[in-house]
């Protein structure tokens, strides 16, 4: 969507920081031993506390309240009967639709005891979405920000999962652009606009490029030992730094 009123950009921070408190809950409560299950329904009791809706639930009939991936999963798994295991790396991914606006954020936790290679690649994933928020802003080339998460990704000598993308939203889970690649991609000529709400959401991973469908139609996974991280805002395109909508902070608005 492209924000028409300052309502507009009030609903958004409201709906934001739902989506933001419901996962920084989320990723401090697992543990090991706990199912995916488990996760998730906690996570879908904090989205009601909020009277906000699942998105992927009410939007496309997914089988959970939020998407749990871990380890070779990349994006979209559903919750279920899976262990959490020490070491294992949980990405978390909630979004909801809260007064007819939509949100969407995502953070990766690894279990402890960790690795130096998983240290890395959370840490990675989280500097390549730092560093493409700082390209967002009116009248830039929206390849700019694959190519800042393209940077950091060699940098650390991590790989981009190259068929996930952020995309926009507001007034739905995905909206125009709906395909923003986390790489940068030369022939794209699309030019971020002020007002527009976009989401920037790198996935790097240690050995795959691509991820393919599983069995349950839904989740997303890479080669056998492939690990990946992956962390989301949402946010509103303006003639300076961007407007992060899905934060905890207090300036986000209460609900």
């Amino acid at each position: 969507m492209t924000v028409g009123s300052e309502h507009d950009v009030q609903g958004l921070k409201v709906a934001g920081h739902a989506v933001a408190t419901v996962l920084q809950r989320m990723l401090a409560a697992i543990q090991p031993g706990m199912t995916t299950r488990e996760l998730d329904e906690m996570g879908a009791r904090w989205l009601a506390e909020f009277g906000a809706r699942s998105a992927p639930m009410t939007s496309y009939n997914f089988p959970g309240a939020t998407c749990i991936s871990v380890n070779e999963e990349a994006a979209h798994g559903i919750p279920g009967d899976r262990v959490i295991a020490k070491g294992d790396v949980v990405n978390v991914d909630v979004s909801a639709e809260l007064d007819g606006y939509f949100a969407d954020t995502g953070g990766t936790r690894i279990v402890p005891p960790t690795t130096p290679t998983k240290t890395q690649l959370v840490f990675a994933a989280q500097y390549a979405l730092d560093q493409a928020i700082k390209e967002v802003r009116h009248g830039v080339k929206l390849n700019r920000i694959g190519h800042a998460i393209e940077r950091v990704a060699k940098a650390h000598k991590f790989k981009i999962i190259e068929n996930l993308c952020s995309h926009g939203v507001g007034r739905s889970l995905h909206e125009e652009p709906k395909s923003i690649p986390g790489y940068f991609d030369a022939n794209d000529t699309r030019v971020l606009t002020e007002g527009m709400v976009i989401t920037i959401e790198p996935f790097l991973s240690t050995k795959s490029r691509w991820v393919d469908e599983g069995a349950d139609g839904w989740t997303l996974s890479g080669i056998k030992g492939n690990l990946s991280a992956q962390f989301e805002h949402t946010m509103i395109v303006t003639r300076g730094a961007p407007v992060i909508v899905t934060t905890t902070g207090a300036a986000a608005g209460a609900h």
